[in-house]
């Protein structure tokens, strides 16, 4: 797992999975292999499989320690949750909870959950099944859930063409929170804990959320899925076909990446494999990520592509 200081703040990754995931042609609405071809000299084989054809993606957790609070950004997929059709996150039986513990984090020591966004690999171990009956992981944490995200997907509950999946992920992984008291609505603009805003980027969902952290003169973007692999930096207008709004996403991925670029943020995705997380620079109309050699490093001129 990363473990880094950015200012006075202690970032700590935490794995629950990684696995091949989609073939870039079955994600991709503006797939063309003559744009993917370039990148494969430096894509494969750490985050592509040339002979899988499919991309290599992780699953975690960002947990960030203040001078005064625990808080975990995004919660995986979670144990013995029932996902039909999608055997990355079905009955999944992964030591996170061991894993979270190995790096010194308590579930009653968690102050805040920020969920990214509702998805099922954003939600999972919000909470745990005891006793036959779905409870809150962090019996101490006000959770963090996007207003917008939240009203969606509360909607859809009542819709005949939600998915199964969804319907089970905000039974089992959101509702719990709300009905123990623990769930906060939250909106664009909010400061969560000092040096940490929340920062709409729709698309991916209607409220999907950015939390950006500033702390010692660091900067550093904890961005969900604005985007969710590597190629996605310098092909950011290739558009995802799992997007509420493909468009919309597009769009906040870009304005993302030039925010990044601008500022010098450290930029932290929850999917990307190792090593987790770079920085954004400009090349022509497109975008190239610098891999820092530590990942807490602040200098992208001391990076390997």
């Amino acid at each position: 797992m990363a473990d880094f200081m950015i200012g006075d703040i202690r970032v700590t990754r935490v794995e629950e999975s990684v696995h091949l995931t989609s073939r870039p042609q079955d994600r991709f609405i503006d797939f063309e292999p003559s744009q993917l071809e370039p990148l494969l000299q430096w894509l494969a084989p750490d985050f592509y499989s040339l002979a899988d054809e499919r991309m290599r993606s992780s699953i975690h957790t960002w947990v960030l320690r203040t001078p005064t609070q625990v808080i975990l950004v995004d919660t995986c997929t979670g144990n013995h949750k029932d996902r039909p059709g999608f055997p990355n996150f079905h009955m999944l039986d992964t030591p996170y909870p061991q894993r979270l513990r190995a790096a010194g984090i308590e579930p009653e020591e968690v102050d805040v959950v920020f969920c990214t966004h509702l998805h099922v690999d954003h939600v999972g171990w919000n909470t745990r099944l005891a006793d036959g009956r779905w409870v809150p992981t962090f019996p101490n944490a006000r959770y963090l859930f996007s207003r917008g995200d939240f009203e969606h997907f509360d909607r859809a509950m009542s819709l005949p063409g939600t998915s199964q999946m969804t319907r089970n992920t905000f039974t089992d992984s959101v509702l719990p929170i709300v009905e123990a008291g623990q769930a906060v609505y939250v909106d664009d603009g909010e400061e969560i804990a000092k040096g940490l805003s929340l920062e709409a980027a729709p698309g991916h969902t209607p409220g999907q959320m950015c939390l950006n952290l500033r702390s010692g003169g660091r900067l550093a973007c904890f961005c969900g899925d604005v985007l969710h692999h590597p190629l996605q930096v310098p092909l950011w207008h290739w558009r995802t076909r799992i997007c509420t709004d493909p468009d919309q996403s597009r769009d906040s991925r870009r304005r993302m990446l030039e925010q990044c670029e601008q500022t010098g943020a450290l930029l932290l995705p929850a999917h990307f494999i190792a090593p987790h997380g770079g920085y954004i620079e400009h090349r022509n109309d497109s975008f190239g990520i610098l891999w820092p050699e530590a990942p807490g490093g602040t200098d992208p001129r001391h990076a390997r592509r």
